[in-house]
């Protein structure tokens, strides 16, 4: 770490500490506290940021009766202060200032895209086996080794990469190599996505004592449908695991797939206000995908379905109304990342085998990490080929080369000899393809009609490859509508 880069983390955890002080003493003070730590972030990053994203901060933390300004209170009031602290400085000062200022300079110089997240999986194995998880196709007898993910993370450090998440199989089979994880790497920030059956008092003070770690649980609705894809009694497990850990004044949230049987009650007043009521602070909602030989086409949202999350998510994180938590759809939320992330453009996904995959539900690839240096491996045709082809749509209602525009995912895995991943039931591009073919043209002319009647922001870091340094033919991407041919 250089001089600047601790003194200017040092500057940051000073500001924090400002705040952290005023817990539960004088609101006044508190909120001068907050200004001041926006006043030294605003510093410190420079024009890295838009200003109007200081303002928008500034404007929240004066609404004392704002939603957001509450929110911010309670987390204050109820999370562990170290936690609170190692979560604004490794994800908020490393991550999104430190690590996107270095990122943005690698991009440039490798030529290639480097992420801002990694995700990877530290083993295939779970203890569940959950009706439509991707994660059941690779089997339950792959993991990365702990010299594996120590190496990711230490490559990934050099590449100005500070932020990694673990899926599975259970991430959580293997907490103890996780935990060694946080302790070694202690200004990175580490995310698992867990079932939260294996959540314990033990594991909870880990979590307060390393401060930079936290976890994302599963959870499908209220408990039929929830043990419908679970298993009996998985419900009730998980909400147990919300109160240990909000006991121990750990940061948490929810990962929960939209289906077809259960988009209308997962984003239910009722369900929301059930999280809430049990700490939990977030919600990312992922569109159900139809990955593997066996998964079902019949679990797609219906368009209604799919147009009435687009109102609904935004309705519930509003400034005004909606709940008192944070949401985000990653299948309609595009709009604010500029499409598509995969491929390394703002993520990637590394299996359980070592495979480095453009996404989590892609599972093609033409690198493994056992094999190759992280760099080598970003550097891999068919990340080359998203890169060039990034965006897949101009309209980012539409930015999955996947779900809503297939033929431009079958034509890069075909040109960059990219092979399926799943070591079970390998499923060729095409047939995966050909399956999402009917949702695509039906969501088609819908996403048109939101993205031409409905506000949206325009992102201000676009991190699209320059049109004139492209190299793959442009018959390789076989034309999307609304594909911006460069």
């Amino acid at each position: 770490m250089s001089t600047v880069h601790k003194m200017e983390r040092a500057l940051v955890g000073k500001g924090i500490d400002g705040v952290l002080h005023y817990v539960n003493k004088d609101p006044e003070d508190r909120k001068k506290a907050l200004l001041n730590l926006v006043d030294v972030t605003q510093k410190v990053a420079g024009p890295m940021f838009q200003d109007k994203i200081y303002e928008a901060a500034r404007a929240m933390i004066s609404d004392e009766n704002g939603k957001w300004y509450q929110y911010v209170n309670r987390l204050l009031n109820e999370v562990n202060p170290h936690v609170l602290k190692m979560t604004a400085l490794n994800l908020g000062f490393e991550a999104a200032y430190f690590g996107t200022k270095t990122i943005r300079e690698k991009r440039k110089e490798l030529q290639c895209q480097v992420p801002w997240l990694i995700l990877m999986d530290p083993t295939s194995a779970c203890n569940l086996h959950c009706t439509g998880c991707w994660a059941a196709e690779y089997g339950h007898k792959l993991n990365l080794s702990f010299e594996d993910l120590d190496r990711i993370v230490t490559q990934g450090k050099e590449l100005g990469i500070y932020f990694y998440m673990y899926t599975g199989g259970e991430p959580l089979v293997r907490k103890a190599d996780l935990i060694r994880l946080c302790e070694k790497h202690r200004e990175c920030y580490f995310v698992a996505f867990t079932n939260a059956t294996l959540v314990d008092d033990e594991f909870c003070k880990d979590l307060v004592r390393v401060g930079n770690f936290s976890l994302t649980l599963s959870i499908e609705g209220f408990e039929e449908a929830n043990d419908g894809r679970r298993g009996k009694g998985a419900f009730h497990k998980t909400l147990a695991a919300m109160d240990l850990l909000r006991s121990y004044g750990l940061l948490f949230g929810t990962s929960i797939c939209y289906t077809r049987n259960n988009v209308e009650v997962v984003t239910s007043d009722d369900f929301l206000d059930l999280l809430v009521e049990h700490g939990c602070r977030y919600s990312w909602y992922f569109h159900y995908m139809p990955v593997g030989n066996e998964a079902s086409t019949e679990l797609l949202p219906t368009v209604e379905q799919r147009k009435y999350m687009y109102h609904r998510v935004r309705e519930i994180r509003a400034k005004e109304g909606g709940k008192p938590i944070f949401v985000m759809d990653f299948q309609n939320d595009g709009e604010y990342v500029g499409g598509c992330i995969a491929g390394g453009r703002n993520y990637m996904h590394i299996n359980a085998n070592g495979d480095v995959e453009p996404c989590v539900f892609i599972h093609y690839s033409g690198a493994n990490i056992k094999e190759k240096s992280l760099i080598e491996c970003l550097q891999q045709p068919l990340f080359m080929a998203y890169r060039e082809g990034q965006p897949f749509n101009d309209n980012h209602l539409r930015p999955c080369p996947m779900l809503e525009n297939p033929e431009l995912l079958e034509a890069m895995v075909s040109w960059s000899g990219a092979h399926s991943t799943d070591l079970q039931s390998p499923q060729t591009s095409e047939d995966l393809c050909h399956k999402c073919r009917p949702y695509a043209d039906a969501w088609k002319p819908v996403a048109e009609e939101l993205w031409e009647n409905e506000p949206h922001s325009e992102e201000s870091y676009k991190n699209y490859m320059d049109p004139a340094k492209k190299v793959i033919p442009k018959e390789v991407f076989r034309k999307a509508d609304g594909y911006a041919e460069k």
